[in-house]
């Protein structure tokens, strides 16, 4: 699972044309260079290899008034709207540790229709439970950490983190369940992305060669 393809798939799906500041931006914005490797330098290359693939076209723009050689826009293709929506629903469905890939599904999960993302959150526990089965064939919670010396603790750490997930997602299905947020096919969206005049507070100082113009 590509959490970069993920995400700068779905920033450029938003912004329905997007140069690389723009998508590098959005993502800081939304804190994903602390919680994921979007970093600059993955987020440009993503851009670059995703056009390669048929992924995203790429639009050469008129150079800057400014000076300096013209900004690359990409727009989603067909192609990549499908891989977009696959890389989506396997965020959504598949349970591990890491916690870029549920941030990711997360951050896109309203691109769904209601009724499907409720699904596919119901799928998502199921597997939890068989993952904390799994599990607990080699480690009973109940006994303590110390049953498995301090390694015990890891498979602790495991449990807890997957009962406190299970929890949080009966939550949120409750809350989309009950008519929060505004999914696919309902209505205007809200859309995290920044204009293109305001400051984003959470922007690193690293500065990328294709920013630098």
């Amino acid at each position: 699972m590509s959490t970069i393809r993920l995400l700068v798939l779905g920033a450029v799906r938003q912004h329905g044309r997007a140069h690389g500041y723009q998508v590098r931006n959005d993502l800081e914005y939304w804190g994903a260079h602390e919680w994921s490797n979007a970093k600059p330098g993955s987020i440009y290359h993503a851009l670059k290899q995703m056009a390669k693939q048929g992924l995203l076209h790429a639009h050469e723009t008129a150079p800057s008034p400014a000076g300096g050689p013209p900004r690359t826009e990409y727009e989603i293709t067909d192609k990549g709207t499908e891989e977009y929506f696959a890389l989506l629903r396997e965020a959504l469905t598949s349970y591990d540790q890491k916690m870029d890939v549920k941030s990711a599904a997360i951050g896109f999960i309203v691109d769904l229709p209601r009724g499907e993302a409720v699904a596919l959150l119901k799928e998502r526990t199921r597997r939890i439970g068989e993952w904390r089965s799994a599990v607990t064939q080699h480690y009973v919670p109940e006994d303590g950490p110390e049953q498995l010396g301090h390694i015990g603790e890891i498979m602790n750490l495991w449990i807890h983190s997957a009962d406190t997930e299970s929890e949080w997602i009966q939550g949120l299905i409750e809350r989309i369940e009950g008519g929060a947020y505004t999914f696919a096919g309902e209505g205007e969206q809200f859309v995290g992305i920044l204009a293109d005049d305001q400051r984003n507070p959470y922007a690193t100082d690293e500065v990328h060669p294709e920013d630098a113009h």
